[in-house]
């Protein structure tokens, strides 16, 4: 495992990842998720790693969405990354396959800031309301902050467990007051 942390630091200290994209309505650039594949992909080669990217459809108390995974390895060990982001099939000017796609590239691009150590906190694309007033909630989340790592790392956690039960006690003693009722309604349905 040293030797594949020991590359992946590599890569992470070296990537440059411009925001190459400009989003002519909102008036900012970003970086998309080929953006960062593009400049990565040679600093893999060249530190003897490789990576893949996955989706899955999820739905945890009603809610669905895409949870993206970059696993990055040497060949013998692997680092993995995770991400989600809300669907909304019924976006207005999208159909189906794009509200899906849309959320599959927006949890992907975060799953592989997630990896790289990318920063997004000043990035546009973060803070854009797309002409909305800042009153009005967006209709695709994602659930990239730290909350949301929590509650996926604890579902794993609970997919796991032999005891489910005594699982579920120690998220809820160690998450109770973080997560949203709905969360741990949803992290409950793993007990039954």
């Amino acid at each position: 495992m040293e030797k594949l942390v020991k590359a992946l630091i590599k890569v992470q200290s070296e990537l440059k990842a411009p925001k190459g994209q400009y989003n002519s309505f909102g008036k900012y650039s970003y970086r998309s998720a080929e953006d960062i594949l593009e400049a990565v992909k040679p600093l893999l080669a060249k530190n003897g790693l490789s990576m893949r990217v996955t989706d899955e459809v999820m739905e945890v108390g009603g809610a669905v969405f895409i949870n993206a995974t970059a696993v990055v390895t040497d060949g013998t060990d692997s680092i993995y990354a995770s991400a989600q982001a809300g669907i909304d099939p019924n976006r207005k000017g999208m159909d189906i396959a794009q509200s899906y796609g849309s959320s599959s590239s927006y949890a992907r691009k975060y799953a592989l800031n997630g990896m790289f150590l990318i920063d997004d906190t000043k990035d546009a694309d973060a803070t854009n309301t797309h002409g909305k007033s800042s009153q009005s909630t967006p209709t695709t989340t994602t659930t990239a902050s730290p909350t949301s790592d929590a509650f996926q790392k604890s579902i794993d956690y609970l997919k796991s467990a032999k005891d489910k039960a005594q699982a579920y006690a120690q998220i809820e003693s160690k998450y109770g007051s973080t997560f949203s009722e709905k969360q741990l309604g949803a992290l409950k349905k793993f007990v039954k």
